[in-house]
């Protein structure tokens, strides 16, 4: 008897207990002054841990330009950088031992690569769908190519990420006001560049003073007029015709007395340093390292008569997500929140170009960076940026392009140190392109 009256005490207690709460026991909300009961607290997001694969930028960087933003948006995600230096950090190395990340950098020449042939790949447009995120504020031409680049039927596997790099002519004051000639101006054609780079090649007190030099990679790769070296329809060097007139613009000015091109790549890129050359084209880079000319500054790449009035740029990063991560909301959020306005904009006050269409931002432009923030930065956006190099069509063979480009700088030198004319060294380019088409099929039969 006594047991079942400690049952029946104790089913009491638990009909008193549920009672009270669903009378609105001293646990349950209440409402406010204005009659309203307030929300329950939400449940803040479970941790995760998202890993980052980001070639060709350093731990630092990332750093500086990311992570403050990203922990203040997203407490409750821990970024992952995963060391990318060194044959053992490669993504290949990543994947071969399981360690997947979620996010990926990488650029659009090796995207194949290191990324789409590797079973990586993930369509972003179910994302962009989902987040409703806008593609029209970036530079249609860093959508528009890589869709081209990397998707077979209107895919969307990346979203571009600074730094990229436009190309500018530099100028060493000193040496211009050594010799009395006006300093340079934005627009001037290479013509008129030709002109005082003559008058600029001289030797004064046993020192040679060179007219101009150049990073010879940058003005053949990323040229105006987005020439491929390869032909993206054939099995062949792209537009033989272009290329000798591009050729035939640069290596006139190594045939003017005193300004020999240097004996190799490295050099000739260097050469401006040394404080005795007068002009040197290269890329506009916030990581670009001048300190050594003690005044400096530039203008606007010149155009090739005849060519389209744009700039051929260094193509931009990529942010890419795998579809083996087991965070792909997550990671498309921070994806958003690193090309955020307001992060390209501190980006662009600290040099870096901006990868939006936006005005503000290019005007903005090394503002905060203590070199930049006193030279001409017009001459960075005096023309439009060139549309990225086209991919090959669709079933021919993909070669690396780094390969391609390496064979057509070799040619280049030949010919700019007088070992053979231009033709003759283009032909050649032409022979050995379709013998690195022969050997990628081979590997395939």
């Amino acid at each position: 008897m006594a047991q079942r009256k400690w049952k029946t005490g104790m089913i009491g207690m638990s009909l008193a207990a549920l009672l009270s709460a669903c009378s609105g026991g001293g646990t349950s909300p209440q409402p406010d002054a204005s009659g309203e009961t307030p929300k329950p607290a939400e449940k803040p997001p479970e941790p995760i841990e998202l890993k980052i694969h980001a070639s060709g930028v350093a731990e630092q960087e990332f750093d500086t330009r990311f992570k403050e933003v990203l922990q203040r948006k997203f407490p409750h995600i821990k970024i992952v950088w995963l060391p990318t230096s060194g044959t053992a950090n490669t993504i290949q190395e990543y994947v071969a031992r399981g360690e997947i990340p979620d996010i990926i950098r990488n650029i659009s020449s090796t995207v194949h690569n290191n990324y789409l042939n590797m079973g990586l790949a993930y369509d972003l447009r179910e994302m962009v769908s989902k987040y409703k995120y806008d593609l029209s504020r970036f530079n249609p031409i860093f959508i528009d190519g890589f869709i081209k680049l990397s998707g077979q039927s209107g895919e969307l596997y990346g979203l571009p990420v600074s730094p990229f790099f436009s190309r500018v002519l530099y100028y060493n004051k000193d040496v211009f006001d050594k010799f009395g000639q006006p300093y340079l101006k934005d627009g001037m054609t290479w013509d008129e560049v030709y002109e005082v780079a003559r008058k600029l090649s001289r030797v004064e007190d046993g020192v040679t003073y060179r007219g101009f030099s150049g990073n010879v990679a940058t003005y053949l790769t990323y040229n105006e007029y987005s020439l491929s070296t390869l032909d993206p329809a054939k099995d062949e060097l792209s537009s033989f015709d272009t290329w000798k007139k591009i050729f035939d613009n640069y290596i006139r000015f190594y045939q003017i007395p005193n300004n020999p091109i240097a004996a190799t790549l490295a050099e000739e890129q260097n050469a401006f340093k040394n404080g005795t050359v007068a002009m040197h084209a290269d890329i506009y880079s916030p990581y670009l390292d001048l300190s050594m000319v003690k005044n400096w500054d530039m203008v606007s790449i010149p155009i090739i008569e005849g060519a389209p009035k744009k700039v051929g740029i260094f193509p931009p990063g990529y942010l890419l997500l795998t579809k083996q991560s087991k965070h792909k909301d997550e990671a498309f959020q921070v994806m958003m929140e690193m090309l955020s306005d307001d992060v390209q904009m501190k980006d662009a006050r600290n040099g870096f170009l901006p990868t939006v269409a936006n005005k503000d931002m290019m005007a903005a432009l090394g503002q905060d960076n203590a070199v930049y923030k006193t030279k001409n930065m017009k001459a960075v956006g005096h023309y439009e940026f060139a549309p990225i190099r086209p991919a090959r069509e669709k079933g021919k063979t993909v070669i690396d392009t780094g390969v391609a480009d390496t064979h057509l700088r070799n040619a280049f030198f030949d010919a700019a140190h007088g070992k053979d004319d231009a033709n003759t060294v283009l032909r050649r380019t032409d022979e050995l392109l379709k013998q690195e088409v022969e050997k990628e099929k081979s590997k395939t039969k």
